[in-house]
């Protein structure tokens, strides 16, 4: 298994390539649609999905466009099938899905043409669906009600999306935030063994067990 990590958009947004036999799995499709296709090609991979940690704007804004550049032939890139590339995304995010370009204005400041994603599945058969990959679901709630993280055990790495990064923890201020969500969420993650690493949303990779002890201080 490879991994590739790529620091996308305004908000530095951290897009992953999950590759297993030439096969690419992009966890977080965050921004610069074209970019992630000339990788895809230039890295001779075929595209078999999309995963979202969850529906925040900066993690899926160029899902949309990918989608629709495969569907118009107007990439090269390689895809399992001729069917609409998916975005599989927790069911209980897809309220922010209709709010791309809303969110975008209101974290920017200013307003972004997000073409809203036209194939999208819920995260209900996932493993199975992906099963060499070894992926699973973890249910992370508290950043958004569908935060997920995905976790490869045999690997052992987890993807955390906005739930848990080096030297911190996901914002939970919103309206649709939780704290006490969030709460069960890091608690649940500090279970997983010390030694997985720990890919985020945004900033650099670290370890469970180096951000044990960290989260505690915080006064959740």
């Amino acid at each position: 298994m490879k991994i590739y990590r790529y620091s996308l958009g305004q908000l530095q947004a951290n897009c992953y390539f999950l590759v297993v036999d030439e096969e690419c799995l992009i966890i977080d499709p965050a921004d610069d649609a074209s970019f992630i296709l000339e990788e895809v090609q230039r890295r001779k991979l075929k595209l078999v999905g999309m995963l979202a940690t969850h529906g925040h704007f900066d993690h899926v804004m160029a899902a949309g466009e990918i989608q629709l550049s495969i569907e118009t032939q107007m990439s090269a890139v390689e895809t399992h099938s001729s069917a609409s590339l998916q975005l599989w995304i927790k069911e209980k995010d897809l309220f922010l899905i209709d709010r791309l370009t809303e969110s975008a204005k209101y974290f920017l400041g200013y307003s972004l043409n997000i073409i809203k994603p036209i194939a999208i599945k819920h995260l209900i058969a996932i493993e199975k669906k992906f099963s060499n990959f070894g992926i699973q679901v973890i249910n992370t709630p508290g950043h958004t009600p569908g935060s997920v993280c995905f976790y490869i055990a045999k690997e052992k790495i987890i993807f955390t999306g906005d739930t848990l990064f080096k030297n911190g923890i996901g914002r939970y201020d919103f309206s649709y935030s939780n704290k006490a969500d969030l709460k069960k969420s890091l608690v649940k993650l500090l279970k997983l063994p010390e030694e997985t690493i720990v890919y985020s949303g945004h900033g650099e990779s670290t370890t469970i067990g180096k951000e044990k002890d960290k989260i505690k201080i915080y006064n959740l």
